[in-house]
């Protein structure tokens, strides 16, 4: 779905913007995927699992756009898309209708200037909107600063899965499921 785009100031007084994205972001959000996924660990793809091409990924913009009860948000800092979250389905089927799904990166430059927090109250709001009564994510045990992030929003942990993503390396990072009731 689409919403309003709402402005708002990160703690470095930077204007931040929050708004849907557009057909014409496609090629800045795969270079975004493929630089995030690079600049931390705790992202489930590596860069080179990135291949979708501009009209791909317009497509599944359009899917977001179009869909009744999932949206994307982008924050968008001096014209330079910052980072994204998105609300989507946590399944089809009736039973699941009530939970969704939130997934969020930014750029490592913009990490602890409030915008991550912009980003997730914003979605919740709109996950609310779009009578959903719980949101659900998972976050590698070791990312210590977006669990903090998500304890400060009312999400709790509600189960480990462990060794759920394996490096290149060959180590492993246990997933924390999360919640939060809306």
């Amino acid at each position: 779905m689409r919403f309003e785009p709402v402005e708002k100031i990160d703690k470095q007084g930077r204007r931040v913007l929050l708004r849907s994205p557009k057909l014409s972001d496609a090629p800045a959000l795969i270079d975004y995927l493929k630089t995030t996924s690079g600049e931390t660990p705790f992202l489930l793809r590596e860069p080179d699992e990135i291949s979708m091409t501009p009209e791909l990924e317009g497509q599944f913009l359009q899917g977001r756009l179009d869909a009744e009860r999932e949206c994307m948000a982008l924050a968008e800092v001096e014209g330079r898309i910052a980072g994204s979250c998105s609300v989507f389905h946590s399944a089809p089927h009736r039973r699941a209708a009530h939970r969704c799904e939130i997934g969020i990166a930014l750029y490592r430059e913009y990490w602890g200037c409030g915008i991550g927090c912009m980003l997730m109250e914003h979605v919740l709001t709109l996950a609310k909107e779009y009578g959903y009564e719980q949101a659900e994510l998972e976050v590698a045990s070791e990312n210590t600063a977006a669990i903090a992030l998500y304890e400060s929003l009312g999400f709790q942990v509600f189960g480990r899965l462990p060794r759920n993503m394996k490096y290149a390396d060959g180590t492993y990072a246990d997933m924390l499921w999360m919640m939060k009731l809306l």
